[in-house]
């Protein structure tokens, strides 16, 4: 008689019970549970340890571009306040010819003065820039049950009968998403492993629904310019906004800097004296301001002390910041510093320069606020 296969429910891996240090470990006493959930699960879920990997980006990028030989729906998962760092490259590849619903989670983040509809618009409009026109366009907050019951609506009706597959970027609050969805349809408590890290579901999860069909949580596809992955586990907490931002504003004079921690900078070369910027950062960020003409020496001597993130254990392995410099041509510009925020240019006709670690992306756009 064949052994009964098991799969974890919280992050979708087939459990196995030889070997502690591979993926899927779980103890032989697991599996007479009702409810079988791997090792690594369990640690993440009661003490919040996190276990690496081994999964590679291919082995994620094969289960994605099954999704496309489908008849199904598409929902993907951005994080409102890191858009284009958590955008899936190439989705409409992905999607073939299903529809996509485009949900921007983690709206709660945003300050309260910033009106739904016209960031739907926005929303749309960046869409369409990177290649993809969603079917229709939501915004939620996971965390906090916000629009939850509209969108599930939404799905229900947008399927049609068929298979819904959510995808998304690590860290955009998916699983949480999606566990909302399992409570406003089922009222059954958290299915899948949810966590701040990177990485946390290993494998397709399917959750079945009630018509024979099923909801399918896929891993998250780890987007390697995203700021998270060049910080300390314990870091993530700073840099990883939990409530409501509060912009900070700084008149600038030319030549004067502004630092994100050790993470970021910002120079402002050239547009008058005066000049008023908005940074959208996580509140737990410490920004220093200094004149440009001393940041350099500012940095080599109180990176990971005065300026941290990164901390003073990690130098090391933190990669250099790079240069990037912009024009503003247009009033309400964005300046993104992905995975960390964005600072507001009002004014047009303004030269900046914006750092980042190596491999992280910086870039402009149409003001989100």
């Amino acid at each position: 008689m064949t052994e009964l296969e098991h799969f974890c429910t919280g992050c979708g891996i087939k459990i196995q019970t030889e070997n502690p240090e591979e993926i899927g470990y779980a103890p032989s006493s697991a599996l007479e549970k009702e409810i079988v959930i791997c090792q690594r699960c369990f640690r993440l879920k009661h003490y919040n340890e996190v276990q690496d990997v081994s999964l590679t980006d291919d082995d994620f990028l094969k289960i994605l571009n099954g999704i496309s030989k489908t008849d199904s729906l598409i929902v993907m998962v951005v994080d409102i306040f890191d858009f284009n760092g958590s955008w899936l490259p190439g989705l409409h590849r992905f999607a073939g010819k299903n529809n996509v619903l485009l949900v921007g989670n983690k709206v709660d983040l945003l300050p309260k003065s910033v009106k739904h509809n016209k960031l739907i618009n926005w929303m749309k409009a960046q869409a369409k820039e990177l290649g993809l026109r969603p079917d229709d366009v939501f915004l939620v907050s996971a965390a906090k049950g916000w629009l939850i019951k509209e969108t599930a609506a939404a799905i229900e009706e947008y399927r049609n009968g068929k298979d819904v597959y959510v995808v998304g970027c690590t860290n955009v609050g998916k699983s949480t998403f999606i566990n909302r969805i399992i409570k406003e349809v089922t009222g059954e408590g958290d299915m899948i492993t949810t966590s701040h890290f990177p990485g946390t579901t290993l494998d397709i999860i399917e959750i079945p629904l009630d018509d024979g069909k099923a909801l399918m949580d896929t891993p998250g596809i780890i987007n390697h310019h995203q700021m998270a992955h060049f910080v300390d586990k314990r870091d993530l907490k700073v840099i990883t906004p939990k409530k409501e931002i509060k912009p900070k504003i700084f008149q600038l004079n030319e030549g004067q800097t502004l630092f994100f921690g050790g993470l970021a900078r910002f120079d402002y070369v050239s547009g008058g004296d005066k000049r008023s910027f908005v940074c959208y950062l996580s509140n737990e960020l410490n920004i220093h301001r200094t004149k440009t003409e001393n940041a350099d020496e500012l940095y080599e001597k109180h990176l990971g002390e005065l300026l941290t993130p990164p901390r003073g254990t990690d130098l090391d392995s933190f990669p250099e910041l790079v240069k990037q410099e912009f024009m503003i041509k247009e009033a309400k510009t964005d300046i993104v510093f992905s995975g960390l925020g964005w600072i507001t240019v009002n004014d047009p006709g303004i030269k900046v320069s914006a750092y980042v670690p190596k491999g992280v992306q910086t870039l402009i756009r149409k003001s989100l606020i």
